[in-house]
């Protein structure tokens, strides 16, 4: 058994469990916030049998994108004009994804 453990962008989120669902999965959503944009993200927890781990892997892949965004990181000194910064260039989406060993899952 396995536990799939995904952090993912907050707009992928409805998507994802939608594509899940249809492929049986159940999923537990945890809502997260990212340290470097302290943008919404949410964090999926996946149960699975171990040979259905590459199939769950995929479901993600496919409908996680990442694109590239605009932003502006904090000012140095809040207030002073001649210290805002220029809007930086990230990547944004994908999957941040762990697999785990688990012992024993139970459902009531």
């Amino acid at each position: 058994m396995k536990m799939i453990v995904s952090i993912i962008n907050r707009d992928d989120l409805g998507r994802l469990t939608d594509a899940l669902m249809r492929h049986g999965y159940r999923a537990t959503t945890i809502g997260t916030t990212g340290g470097f944009l302290r943008q919404g993200n949410a964090t999926l927890l996946v149960g699975t049998e171990d040979e259905k781990v590459d199939d769950a892997l995929e479901v993600i892949h496919s409908n996680c994108r990442t694109r590239t965004e605009y932003v502006y990181p904090p000012p140095a000194f809040v207030g002073l004009e001649e210290n805002m910064p220029s809007p930086v260039e990230v990547q944004v989406g994908g999957a941040v994804i762990f697999v785990l060993n688990i012992d024993r899952m139970e459902r009531y």
